[in-house]
């Protein structure tokens, strides 16, 4: 009986080291369109990233802000909820989002509440540590005009081998001050999946 265990492990070793040495992994640019599952990727976010802040960029809340008060608009980026039901890490896309937002040029984008108190701790350790004339001062920080909220939804249809995802990325701007929406724009990308 012994005898069988063994072999029977040797066996299960021999296959798993098999199909391990099949396996091959391959460089490739991050700018490159893969998709292998049909689950949300970092080439949807990304475009629906761009594709949004180019809208939502393009809308008079902007050039009315500088008209009335001559300054670039703050915007903070808030939460993005993934109401999917794929685990999507809004992060990454909040990011894409920032990041489109500050290479426009058009707005000065600030941080959101979490890593605003990592700064402020920062801040304080350094009143404490720092010499008084590398100390970053306290009461400097920019105040957001808007700020950008949404959620990332999903619909899927399926029947026996085929599959159909709809994402939708719904997204609003508001005044902070006046609580007045002054963009709302949406974004789907569909993916039909074949087995």
């Amino acid at each position: 009986m012994k005898k069988l265990s063994n072999a029977f492990t040797f066996a299960v070793v021999i296959l798993l080291a098999t199909a391990c040495a099949n396996r091959t992994v391959t460089r490739v640019s991050p700018d490159q369109q893969i998709d292998l599952s049909g689950r949300w990727n970092d080439t949807d976010s990304k475009l629906v990233a761009e594709e949004m802040i180019n809208d939502v960029l393009s809308r008079p809340w902007r050039d009315d802000f500088y008209r009335a008060t001559g300054e670039k608009p703050v915007v903070i980026v808030g939460m993005i909820q993934n109401k999917t039901t794929e685990h999507i890490e809004p992060e990454t896309f909040i990011k894409d989002v920032e990041r489109e937002f500050i290479n426009s040029g058009m707005v000065r984008v600030v941080q959101n509440s979490v890593f605003r108190e990592k700064l402020r701790e920062e801040r304080a350790d350094q009143n404490e540590f720092a010499s008084p004339e590398t100390q970053s001062k306290w009461g400097r920080e920019l105040g957001a005009d808007f700020m950008m909220f949404g959620v990332i939804t999903s619909v899927t249809d399926s029947y026996k081998k085929e599959k159909v995802v709809n994402y939708k990325v719904n997204l609003e701007l508001a005044n902070l001050e006046t609580n007045e929406k002054v963009w709302i724009g949406d974004k789907e990308i569909k993916k039909y999946i074949k087995n």
